[in-house]
């Protein structure tokens, strides 16, 4: 796993979500609880994949269960269509390695997260079976977008997707893959000052709530915040987004480390904020990205695919 969930949310399914139990349910006495195939709801999702999941099912039996022993209702449902034919990995056109390692944070024990995008054939595009948004391997830390998911997400500026077009860690990238990442600044404008914000603001949030009840925080989720807000000054400022870290490295391994007080990094915090808000009133970047060739790319790119 890298660091923390922050940087991967995609990967952790929410609270709410409705789950099929892909394995039997029984109770501590052995005795069949709900069988494989029982619908229910997620009622506490975990913080990483690293830990289960609670899942309350119709009958309102609970149970915890690892992301390999559930699935997305909507996603088993559609896997039961006749795709079996086509194996969606063979059409992944840009592979590049996120998190920890890309940032220049990583350690001895640090997994190698690899992020990318696939385009499936016009002929399952446009078939009953559809395409998924995206194709994770949870034990291989791997998740690729299908490519209208990845250039919508890139359009609202969302960090993960950013990071991927801007990452030093490129391991494969198409012809098609390289005209995207020669065009990668259409993505990049004024939204990101609202998008890096929620982040930001949401994991602040709760890192506040883990004070407050616990008397302590996680100081991954801590160097991840300073780390986005660090990026969203960079983008608006530079117009670029920059994934190493480089000259904050230590500091922010000291606040991985614990080795800051809360109130050091809360003061850092907010001068961050108050430069972030500064880099947003002066930014030259426009107030939408570039939707325009976004689609013009998006529709030649399933031309080349029908």
């Amino acid at each position: 796993m890298t660091d923390d969930s922050l940087a991967r949310p995609a990967l952790i399914l929410p609270a709410g979500t409705q789950v099929v139990a892909r394995v039997e349910i029984k109770s501590s006495g052995g005795e069949l609880v709900c069988v494989r195939g029982a619908v229910g709801i997620i009622v506490k999702a975990p913080a990483d994949n690293h830990h289960s999941y609670r899942v309350r099912f119709a009958n309102d039996a609970e149970a915890s269960l690892h992301r390999s022993q559930i699935g997305v209702l909507k996603e088993v449902q559609r896997d039961k269509r006749d795709n079996s034919d086509f194996d969606l990995n063979r059409f992944v056109i840009y592979r590049c390695v996120v998190g920890s390692r890309a940032y220049g944070l990583d350690h001895e024990g640090s997994d190698t997260d690899r992020r990318g995008i696939y385009l499936p054939p016009a002929e399952l595009h446009w078939s009953l079976a559809g395409v998924p948004d995206q194709l994770e391997n949870d034990e291989l830390q791997e998740c690729y977008w299908e490519l209208e998911k990845f250039l919508t997400l890139a359009l609202k500026a969302n960090p993960n997707v950013l990071e991927c077009l801007y990452t030093p860690l490129i391991e494969e990238a198409t012809p098609l893959a390289e005209e995207l990442l020669a065009m990668r600044g259409i993505f990049l404008s004024q939204l990101a000052y609202q998008t890096y914000n929620g982040y930001v603001m949401s994991q602040f949030k709760k890192m506040d709530h883990d004070l407050r009840n616990r008397g302590a925080v996680k100081w991954k989720h801590a160097m991840h915040l300073i780390r986005l807000l660090l990026s969203g000054v960079t983008i608006l400022r530079e117009g670029f987004v920059p994934v190493l870290v480089e000259e904050h490295r230590e500091r922010l391994l000291c606040i991985r480390r614990g080795e800051v007080t809360w109130e050091e990094m809360n003061a850092w915090r907010l001068r961050l904020h108050k430069e972030f808000d500064e880099a947003y009133a002066s930014t030259s970047l426009p107030e939408r990205p570039d939707y325009e060739r976004a689609n013009d790319f998006l529709i030649g790119a399933r031309r080349q695919m029908a």
